[in-house]
């Protein structure tokens, strides 16, 4: 949808585009404005704004304490395979692990697999002895004490977490 408003060396355009995000195959709707001056011989934009439109943002998706409790039941779960690959299938694109035992955080996929390729020998299982739950509009946070038992060795590591 276009919108074109023409003057004496300037001109305007506004409405609705459309990107497909080349990375992920993704559509994106938005709101757009250019305004355009004729300067040295040559049409410039001079401004230009877009948003994306809200009703192409996702609603709330609501979640309950028990729930985001629960979503630490999965990953534990997922150590319990001993199947790296499943494990860091668990952290979202964008995701930062700041490992129990590594100095070294893991900032995408390649790294918090590599974690666990050598943690998951270990056989870990974790239980959560303190959790502090926070909830917002398509988030959620907990952040607390817990322990893993290393099933190889029957240590115990107590450390703290935020997921």
């Amino acid at each position: 949808e276009s919108n074109v408003l023409i003057g004496t060396n300037w001109a305007q355009d506004a409405g609705i585009y459309e990107f497909t995000l080349g990375a992920t195959g993704d559509k994106v709707k938005a709101r757009y404005s250019f305004v355009y001056v004729y300067e040295d011989g040559e049409w410039k934009i001079s401004h230009h704004h877009s948003s994306v439109m809200p009703e192409g943002i996702p609603s709330a998706q609501p979640i309950t304490e028990q729930q985001v409790k629960d979503l630490f039941k999965l990953w534990n779960d997922a150590l319990a395979t001993g199947d790296p690959d499943l494990v860091a299938k668990r952290y979202s694109k964008e995701a930062v692990l700041l490992p129990t035992v590594s100095d070294v955080p893991r900032t995408d996929y390649d790294l918090i697999k590599d974690y666990f390729v050598s943690f998951l020998k270990k056989e870990p299982q974790g239980e959560i002895l303190e959790s502090n739950v926070l909830i917002g509009t398509n988030w959620a946070q907990d952040a607390g004490i817990y322990e893993f038992t290393l099933g190889a060795t029957g240590d115990k590591v107590k450390a703290r977490y935020s997921f």
